[in-house]
């Protein structure tokens, strides 16, 4: 549990391997996932590094793989998922792969090709067969005006319901006498017939005659496997440059042209060719269809697993790269972090990855001293590592820094339920949270790719913590979707007769005479649901808790930088910052929460003497302010100055002593920083001052000065650094303690805001309907309670749970974190097969 509550310590090791057992050993350590290592040759390009080749023989086993992917998921083939994890296969196995994948995309292009090449011919002769069906038509409608170009069918281009364009008669007479026109027939796309037909009628200044139908049934495009929608058309003409410029026409428009005999008798015999041929394609068709739905089937089956050994493969070769090679080229040389608490579990790794390797020289792992940073690796499991996230989102660690996340497993909860505190709302919110952890492993196994969905699912334990805790604030709130719960009854009791109460719209009930003189058990009483003067009650109640929670907080905050002096050995810290940070904290702020308590204590409205009622209770704030402006507050009559005897010499004596730490955290540090160093050089320039009896120092004056100029000027540079340094920590601090403490009081807003808002939803929206009777109002209840419900849940649970997230991550990033932790770590990035496939197949979704 150490690492828990710091990170791990790591070390700086040189590891030594053979050659024929690197590709092993360095496996098992991805399987381990406990070893980063560095790169010993940045300055190399990457495509002259030993294994290059290696690695694009992955990158071309990956792209086949992809390619068999691809045409798996266009089939809607179920890919077999075991959730097994194959070891990375050995070198030699690379060519068994590499020969599989290749033969299996051969023959799969090999069947694509053959059914695309099926496909066209098979659009080929649909196309064919409809032309042959629809220009018999024509022939059979049009066969007068084909030859009798005046007949009134041809002249009368109005007549759309028969589909008949008349581009133009000239040129289609000769002396009256009847002629025979040429004709193309074919298929284009439906989309370009307008265009077609008015670049006809320009090209050709309307000497051509057209006429088109639709397919009914879409076609299918063999290049992409589109559905296309598709017409028949066929052009009269007389003359060969006409012809020429109309089949250059269906060339430019994609256009397909077909040949259709003239013949009715040719024609049919035709048809009949095409039909038969059609049978035939699609027979061929369904063999080609079920050959290559074998092979994508059985490919499915493995692609999984094929992924995972080839991604290992890559992985093991990229790392094999930041390797050095020994002048003998038989040992690879690495360097790598690793925890020390894992060495053996490498150590056994290594030999394990020996052993598959068949090497009979042993791995050498030795530890280096260096004055590098190490990464910070902080342990964590499905629990913690949500608020861990919450903790890294903010800065790393520095190494061996105290790592705030477990105790924000119960301080980001906490503050997030003072905020949001309500049984119903926190009930909700902790229900989502148990079903999310209940369903984990279902959940988990789906692989979502919504961002939203895997923030929530990811921080499933935070959410079941914040409703847990936010359903025990609102006990302590007594509130319930802005209603009370009674389980206690109340405490109040009215001493009025019925008169009174009926005569008068606002009573006050006497606390001294009807209130028994002992707390509630537990929580707010529900009679102040009831009161006017209930907003005031709560207000006053929740500022000074939230003060209190602040206050505590900080010092909490402030007590974990002594540890962190304690670990790092610097004392002089703890003696210049810590101790007059604590004193200032505990002389102004922790004061004030005293007095809080004093007054809760001392002053009741049981007690007969009027200088202990709430008469005479002061206003600690008001207290506070005094106190900080050395100046004497004004009793009300019959009340005496102070809480308790002495109180006022003791607050002068608080805040002089809290005015003094000032300047100690100013100048402590920087005067002992100096002095140390002037220690430092003190031995230097007495040696320089001593030479040799009996001779002369070689340097001159003017030489020494100049040597000495620059030692000055970095040492004066020094000490101003320090101040500025020192200067800035010291007021971020002792502004930073008045506002952080003010920053607590959104503990309060918060609240506040959340409760109000609540209590509006429920008497505009649902209170209404309740005061409605009949079946009207029950079919009203029925409609508003699910408006009203829709209401709770994306403006009260969503959108201000949301507001008090932020707000609690706030706290924690800046007035708690702020008091001992710098962040300024880099984070432990292991070589992990686990961590690699996540990452690949997030990459893939």
């Amino acid at each position: 549990m150490g690492s828990l509550f710091r990170s791990e310590e790591m070390t700086l090791c040189q590891l030594f391997l053979q050659s024929e057992a690197a590709y092993a050993c360095v496996s098992e350590l991805g399987e381990l996932g406990l070893v980063q290592f560095r790169d010993l040759n940045p300055d190399v390009n990457a495509f002259q590094r030993k294994f290059v080749n290696e690695v694009r023989r992955c990158d071309e086993m990956e792209r086949k793989l992809r390619y068999l992917e691809k045409e798996i998921k266009k089939d809607e083939i179920p890919m077999l998922d075991t959730g097994e994890n194959p070891e990375a296969p050995q070198p030699r196995e690379m060519i068994d792969l590499e020969a599989t994948f290749e033969k299996l995309e051969n023959e799969l292009r090999e069947v694509n090709q053959n059914a695309e090449a099926l496909k066209r011919n098979f659009l080929e002769l649909t196309e064919l067969k409809h032309i042959l069906r629809k220009t018999q038509v024509f022939f059979d409608e049009a066969d007068y005006g084909l030859y009798y170009p005046y007949s009134s069918q041809m002249a009368d281009p109005s007549r759309e319901e028969e589909q008949v364009t008349l581009l133009g008669e000239e040129g289609l007479r000769a002396g009256g006498q009847p002629m025979k026109l040429g004709f193309v027939a074919g298929v284009i796309l439906r989309e370009r017939i307008p265009a077609f037909e008015r670049m006809l009628w320009r090209a050709c200044r309307g000497n051509v005659f057209l006429r088109q139908a639709e397919i009914e049934t879409p076609l299918e495009d063999p290049s992409n496997g589109d559905e296309v929608f598709k017409s028949v058309f066929i052009i009269f003409f007389q003359g060969d440059q006409l012809k020429t410029r109309v089949k250059k026409i269906c060339e430019g428009f994609r256009a397909t042209l077909y040949p259709c005999p003239e013949a009715p008798a040719d024609r049919r015999e035709m048809a009949m060719g095409v039909m038969t041929r059609i049978e035939d394609l699609n027979t061929v068709l369904g063999q080609t269809q079920d050959h290559r739905h074998r092979v994508l089937v059985a490919a499915a089956k493995n692609i999984k697993n094929w992924f995972v050994k080839v991604r290992k493969i890559k992985a093991i070769y990229h790392t094999l790269n930041n390797f050095n090679l020994d002048v003998t080229q038989k040992c690879l040389i690495a360097e790598c972090w690793v925890p020390v608490q894992d060495l053996e579990t490498i150590q056994l790794a290594l030999r394990r990855g020996t052993e598959r390797s068949g090497s009979s020289v042993p791995p050498i792992l030795n530890r280096m001293d260096t004055f590098e940073d190490p990464p910070t690796y902080n342990r964590t499991n499905k629990f913690t590592s949500a608020f861990q996230v919450l903790i890294d989102a903010y800065g790393v660690a520095t190494y061996r820094e105290v790592n705030p996340a477990p105790y924000t497993i119960i301080t980001f909860p906490f503050l997030f339920a003072v905020m949001f505190g309500d049984v119903g709302h926190g009930m909700i919110i902790f229900l989502f949270g148990l079903w999310m952890v209940l369903k984990e492993k279902p959940l988990a196994a789906k692989k979502s790719t919504n961002e939203i969905w895997n923030i929530f699912f990811g921080g499933r334990y935070v959410i079941l913590l914040m409703g847990a805790f936010s359903m025990y604030t609102g006990l302590i709130y007594n509130d319930m979707f802005s209603k009370s719960l009674n389980i206690f009854g109340s405490y109040w009791y009215v001493d009025y007769n019925v008169s009174t109460i009926h005569g008068n719209g606002n009573l006050q009930l006497d606390p001294k005479s009807m209130y028994v003189n002992h707390p509630y058990p537990f929580g707010m009483d529900p009679i102040w649901q009831l009161a006017d003067n209930k907003i005031i009650f709560l207000n006053a109640y929740k500022m000074k808790i939230s003060i209190i929670f602040g206050v505590a907080h900080m010092l909490f905050g402030v007590s974990l930088s002594l540890w962190n002096n304690q670990y790092f050995q610097r004392k002089t810290n703890i003696y210049t910052e810590f101790i007059p940070q604590v004193i200032f904290m505990c002389f102004l702020f922790m004061w004030m929460c005293i007095l809080m308590f004093i007054k809760w204590i001392k002053y009741s409205a049981h007690n007969e003497d009027i200088e202990v009622t709430p008469y005479c209770a002061p206003s600690i704030l008001i207290t506070f302010i005094n106190m900080c402006l050395f100046k004497k507050g004004t009793p009300l009559p019959k009340c005496p100055e102070w809480m308790f005897p002495g109180q006022g010499g003791l607050q002068q004596l608080f805040l002089i002593i809290a005015l003094l730490c000032i300047p100690w955290m100013l100048l402590a540090k920087p005067l002992l920083i100096i002095r140390g160093q002037r220690k430092q050089h003190m031995p230097l320039t007495n040696s320089s001052n001593h030479h040799a009896p009996g001779t002369e120092p070689e340097n001159t004056d003017l030489e020494s000065q100049t040597v000495a100029l620059p030692h000055k000027e970095e040492e004066d540079n020094n000490i101003g650094e320090i101040m500025i340094h020192q200067g800035i920590h010291t007021i971020e601090y002792v502004l930073g303690s008045v506002s952080h403490t003010a920053s607590y009081l959104r503990l309060w807003a918060l609240s506040l805001a959340h409760a109000q808002l609540s209590e509006v939803l429920w008497k505009m929206v649902l209170g209404n309907a309740m005061k409605m009777q009949g079946w009207a109002g029950g079919i009203a209840v029925w409609i508003i309670f699910a408006f009203w419900a829709v209401l709770t849940i994306g403006i009260l649970v969503l959108m201000e749970g949301l507001s008090a997230f932020l707000h609690t991550l706030r706290l924690h990033w800046v007035e708690f974190q702020s008091k001992f932790y710098s962040g300024l770590g880099y984070t432990f990035q292991p070589f992990s097969f686990e961590v690699i496939l996540e990452s690949a197949a997030q990459n893939d979704e």
